[in-house]
């Protein structure tokens, strides 16, 4: 069974910008690289040529990565979801309760997922624990931490960014 891989449109288009560049730009410059360190002689000796097949190996495994990740791509456009309730591409903006600081994070693909700018994927614990409540709603998530409780105080659907 092949595991679907929730992401937005725009992930998406991330996505495959950057398999566009690794398969156009950076495969050709990398074999021109080592057909460079091929020219010096000796190769086993050459520095040049086994950090071009080293730098060859990575980018075509980041290559798979990313076709493997398309292909299992479902594209999920959060402005057509909208409602009341948490689910995939919301923006949340939470109150923790104890400490009434407010917190605000966009629930999104593992792809696409940035904690620094508020992007938390949707399968971490504190989205797992959002999906499906309202407003007004108050969730216990467990962190590394202890037992976080948070208020839902507002939900949003249109794209924004947490931050």
């Amino acid at each position: 069974m092949v595991d679907k891989n929730p992401i937005t449109p725009e992930g998406a288009a991330k996505l495959r910008d950057e398999l566009h560049n690794r398969k156009t730009v950076e495969r050709p410059h990398i074999t021109q690289l080592i057909a460079e360190a091929r020219a010096h002689g000796d190769l086993s000796e050459n520095a040049e040529y086994h950090a071009a097949r080293e730098r060859q190996g990575f980018n075509e495994a980041r290559i798979k990565d990313l076709e493997d990740k398309l292909s299992r791509a479902e594209i999920i456009d959060p402005t057509k979801i909208g409602g009341d309730k948490v689910a995939f591409g919301a923006t949340v903006k939470l109150m923790n309760s104890e400490t009434e600081e407010e917190v605000c994070y966009r629930i999104l693909g593992a792809d696409e997922a940035d904690i620094n700018n508020g992007q938390i994927s949707v399968t971490a614990p504190l989205a797992r624990s959002l999906l499906g409540k309202e407003v007004g709603d108050e969730v216990k998530v467990r962190t590394p931490g202890g037992e976080r409780v948070f208020e839902i105080l507002e939900i949003d659907f249109t794209g924004k960014s947490a931050k």
